[in-house]
């Protein structure tokens, strides 16, 4: 390595040639081939920190499996440890500076960890950056290890890591949706099926499950995280494990296990392991259910509160930007919008993740870059729609009760309450009067003689409509419903 006092500079040299790099660059010559052939995303790993600190995680598990078996000096391997714990919280990130997306199945950023964490290990033991005479990116740094099995092994951690933030989100999302769910609890309103007009239920009803299926989607992607900890760290090149010592892999996976907080294990079949990326697969498919469900669920919250006076006007969304250049006083439902497209974008994402799985081949799959920027995106952005969601939209919903109940009263679905005791061809001939003429289906039944007042009251009552008070007897019939069809009692 020689210094250019001039720019600044020092000279780094490969298997290639030799390359100028800044001075204070704690990267080196592998990472600026790589800044040169991949101006492709114009994003750097480091917009994914918890990748950058599952890659220091991986390099100090090795650091002291390596140490523990014998293969690192205990000096050197020292030096690694307190590099890469200064990574790990969050030191030196913005020294991650190659295109998530490139070639090399991910060489290029595993070489661009190597060089980081070396040179703050040489600053450590007050050495110049780029003395890898003293300590070698490659020979040191990277010893016992491969691409191959640092590469994955740190998007799963990575992605294990970023999950739990995720969980955390998708949980409060939830809650507060049981909030608005308690809140709604007494608003009568009508349900729709294919968005006609159905039976009644409470608002409340309809946003408990809401939060309901967000915890179903909280329950599939703690499960499907588990299949990404399986790792393959001891395979190296292609599964064999050339290069390493006999006990590396069961040390690093010790460490890294103690150093991350994961539950992981050491894949039975490590050929197939460090070819296969089903696992990625399916994590990113549960990251696609959520994304889509949510998106329903915004779909649904855009129509209760259109209008506001020519739509459905159930509920009020909180007014946040006015929402035209052309229309005074327009507002729209721009926080369930955006989600909307982030789910698309997830969908999106997930196809390149599955195209990228296949087009795999023979022992290694090149692609996991474009995995990994797929997935790390959609949880960054699941994440981030989950608290706009929540904090500018969810919780300062409103309904209203007015209209709610106004629309309740008039409807004709609430006939489904009585046929048990009317049956089904009077409650469709009722029903077609009563959208006929307008006038109460309460009243029209009275009228037939076939309930009495008090019993159409009590069982058109909320608890009632809504399901929340049943009937769990069997209800006779009060006239076969032919008779009942053809009686001059119905009203014409």
């Amino acid at each position: 390595m020689a210094l250019d006092a001039k720019t600044r500079t020092r000279i780094e040299t490969d298997s290639l040639g030799s390359l100028e790099i800044p001075a204070d660059a704690y990267w080196g010559i592998h990472t600026a081939r790589a800044l040169e052939n991949f101006p492709i995303s114009k994003r750097p790993i480091s917009v994914y920190p918890d990748l950058v600190r599952a890659l220091a995680m991986v390099k100090q598990a090795s650091a002291r499996a390596n140490r523990e078996i014998g293969v690192l000096d205990p000096a050197k391997a020292d030096l690694i440890d307190r590099a890469a714990q200064l990574v790990i919280d969050g030191e030196h990130h913005d020294q991650f500076v190659v295109g998530v997306i490139q070639g090399g199945a991910g060489t290029s950023t595993n070489m661009n960890a190597n060089e980081v964490i070396t040179n703050i290990a040489l600053e450590l033991a007050g050495r110049e950056k780029g003395d890898y005479a003293f300590l070698s990116p490659i020979d040191d740094t990277n010893r016992s290890q491969s691409t191959n099995d640092v590469y994955p092994t740190a998007i799963k951690v990575g992605l294990g890591l970023d999950l739990v933030t995720l969980l955390e989100e998708l949980d409060l999302l939830r809650q507060s949706f049981l909030a608005k769910a308690v809140e709604f609890h007494d608003v009568l309103k009508v349900g729709r099926t294919q968005l006609q007009d159905a039976v009644p239920m409470t608002l409340g009803q309809e946003f408990h499950g809401f939060a309901t299926t967000l915890g179903y989607d909280h329950q599939r992607l703690t499960e499907n995280a588990y299949l990404l900890y399986e790792v393959n760290m001891g395979a190296t090149a292609i599964g064999t494990g050339i290069t390493t010592h006999p006990s590396y892999a069961p040390a690093v996976l010790r460490h890294l296990r103690e150093i991350s907080g994961l539950d992981l294990a050491t894949a039975s079949d490590l050929v197939e392991a460090t070819s296969d990326t089903g696992s990625f697969m399916s994590f990113s498919s549960s990251l696609k259910r959520n994304a889509i469900k949510l998106s329903k669920i915004c779909n649904d919250l855009r129509l209760l509160s259109s209008g506001p006076q020519a739509g459905l006007g159930e509920i009020n969304l909180p007014a946040m930007q006015a929402g035209s250049s052309i229309m005074p006083g327009k507002v729209n439902p721009v926080i369930p919008e955006v989600v909307n497209q982030v789910a698309f974008a997830v969908a999106g994402s997930d196809l390149t993740v599955t195209m990228a799985v296949e087009g795999g081949q023979l022992q290694l799959n090149a692609f996991e870059p474009v995995i990994a920027h797929s997935i790390f995106q959609s949880i960054t952005w699941l994440r981030q729609a989950m608290y706009t969601l929540r904090v500018n939209c969810v919780d300062g919903i409103t309904a209203n009760r007015e209209r709610l109940g106004a629309m309740v009263g008039s409807s004709v679905g609430v006939i489904t309450a009585l046929t048990p005791f009317i049956g089904y061809a009077a409650a469709a001939a009722l029903a077609k009067t009563a959208l006929l003429t307008g006038r109460s289906v309460a009243d029209l039944v009275v009228e037939a003689g076939l309930m009495s007042p008090d019993e159409v009251a009590k069982q058109l009552s909320p608890a009632r409509l809504s399901g929340l008070e049943t009937v769990t007897a069997a209800i006779p019939v009060v006239q076969a419903a032919e008779d009942i069809v053809s009686s001059d009692t119905l009203p014409r």
